[in-house]
């Protein structure tokens, strides 16, 4: 099994009670928004359900053991929220976190361990998760997954796409990866 092509083939990143969105560049892909917890999504062919990655909670605090909840949203079945199931947590879209410093913590997905995120509380005290596009860290906020053809199990992912903003000028960064 290609562990890293099952993380890129899986991934497709509600809790509002009126759910809006609008749609990507492409659009057939919908950009989920209402959720204020919500960190980055995650998006590929050749559906439009989406993975949220959120901060996660525990008594009002950032829960130390658990800080990213990982769940689908099903655009394709009326939109509405469903946890992952046993092996979408345990080998494709599960997050795995180490706490690394006094509200940092290095974020990995289980089935693609090479890729390195990390969830921190900026200068504004809000959390996000950064990443390196283009040789420059920036807050990560949607990876797109192309996939044309193969299997569940070994996809033949064309590219990966990750967008981010630019934490000194705002602007939207975007890196296309050929896996």
């Amino acid at each position: 099994m290609r562990v890293g092509k099952l993380f890129f083939m899986s991934f497709t990143i509600m809790r509002a009670t009126v759910f809006n969105f609008v749609f990507a560049q492409n659009a057939t892909f919908p950009v989920p928004q209402g959720n204020e917890k919500q960190l980055f999504f995650l998006q590929r062919t050749p559906n439009t359900n989406t993975i949220i990655c959120e901060l996660n909670y525990k008594d009002g605090m950032i829960d130390k053991e658990d800080p990213i909840h990982v769940f689908w949203i099903r655009y394709q079945e009326d939109g509405q929220k469903e946890d992952l199931n046993y092996i979408q947590r345990k080998f494709a879209y599960g997050v795995k976190s180490k706490e690394i410093g006094d509200n940092k913590y290095e974020l990995n997905f289980v089935s693609y361990k090479k890729y390195k995120m990390y969830l921190m509380q900026a200068a504004d005290n809000q959390f996000h998760v950064y990443t390196t596009i283009n040789n420059k860290q920036v807050i990560l906020t949607r990876i797109y997954i192309e996939i044309k053809g193969g299997s569940f199990w070994s996809p033949n992912v064309e590219y990966v796409e990750i967008t981010g903003i630019d934490p000194a000028t705002r602007s939207t960064v975007k890196e296309r990866l050929k896996i």
